[in-house]
């Protein structure tokens, strides 16, 4: 028996059931870990509130964790009990022992800790493919990150700050913005109390941004459209606020013939050789300094409905992790 989080019905936190749960032995190409840290993110409430539609119901929570390997099924040989692994893969995360695809987990160099890896299999990659993939973002850039004190918004800001970009953030609270300014931002937007497109304007003098990170949703737009420069690249990869309502098309060429685009990190590390090269690279930026892992909350897994109830309300900043 181990134990896990389950969702039996779509809802507020308070649906997060704490129980056991049987492990059986792991199958064909599979691997059976005991997790040591999990992370929790925002996409972790979006299936709880049925926003994200689970395929089976009832389901376990989350996407992300770190741990040890203990078995491994038939025709697994690349990976061996004692070794170090994490991953993102959907849902089963919050669990204190799981079976995975073997293909899904990625090894850990020994400098990376357990409570790092369940940060950067999520959040970590999803920073790696936004800022390399989906726009590479290099020197004399500049862009805008919404939720710049969050768990994706302090690693953004770090590495597009080392990759040669000109950072603007917006955050909620100046705490948070003493925050955001220390992990890369040039500049930082008390969205609370500021109009974000109009500081937006003046910071860059009238020539706007390249591109726009939002993963606040509903409440940034369609504001973050106007913080684009002509041909500017409106980048929308979260709901905190809810989702972006439908809009039209037409908008896009009155700010400018800007491009805009919902991705998602399964579309970038699909293949396992992709996942690998993310992976590498996410883990060198760590070991070479560029990136560190700002985790500033840690809860016991069966306090999972206190901290939904914590993220929720913006009561959290970095990266925060379970430990089961």
């Amino acid at each position: 028996m181990t134990k896990v989080v389950r969702v039996h019905q779509v809802g507020g936190p308070e649906v997060l059931t704490y129980e056991d749960a049987e492990v059986p032995a792991p199958a064909q190409g599979e691997v059976r870990i005991r997790q040591l840290a999990i992370g929790l993110n925002y996409i972790d409430t979006y299936f709880r509130t049925g926003l994200y539609k689970a395929p089976t119901m009832p389901f376990v929570v989350g996407n992300e964790a770190s741990g040890e390997v203990v078995a491994v099924g038939p025709g697994v040989t690349n990976f061996h009990p004692g070794d170090r692994v994490a991953y993102y893969y959907n849902l089963g995360g919050y669990a204190a022992e799981r079976n995975i695809p073997a293909d899904k987990l990625v090894k850990l160099p020994d400098i990376i800790t357990h409570e790092q890896a369940a940060v950067l299999m999520l959040k970590g990659l999803t920073v790696y493919y936004l800022l390399h993939k989906t726009f590479q973002v290099g020197p004399g850039h500049r862009i805008l990150i919404h939720a710049a004190a969050g768990g994706i918004g302090l690693l953004a800001c770090q590495w597009a700050k080392a990759l040669g970009a000109h950072v603007i953030g917006t955050v909620g609270s100046k705490a948070k913005a003493e925050m955001a300014l220390s992990n890369g931002c040039d500049h930082v937007i008390l969205y609370s109390e500021e109009d974000f497109v109009a500081r937006v304007k003046q910071i860059s003098r009238g020539e706007l941004c390249d591109v726009v990170y939002d993963g606040v949703g509903k409440a940034t737009f369609p504001g973050s459209l106007s913080c684009l420069k002509p041909r500017g690249l409106f980048v929308s990869f979260g709901n905190a606020s809810g989702p972006v309502p439908p809009f039209s098309l037409l908008e896009l060429n009155n700010h400018g013939s800007l491009f805009a685009t919902r991705p998602k990190l399964n579309d970038y590390v699909g293949t396992r050789a992709e996942l690998i090269s993310a992976a590498d690279t996410l883990f060198t930026a760590v070991i070479n300094g560029s990136l560190h892992v700002p985790i500033h909350h840690a809860y016991a897994l069966k306090d999972a409905q206190k901290a939904h109830r914590d993220l929720e309300s913006r009561a959290t900043t970095g990266a925060s992790i379970f430990r089961p």
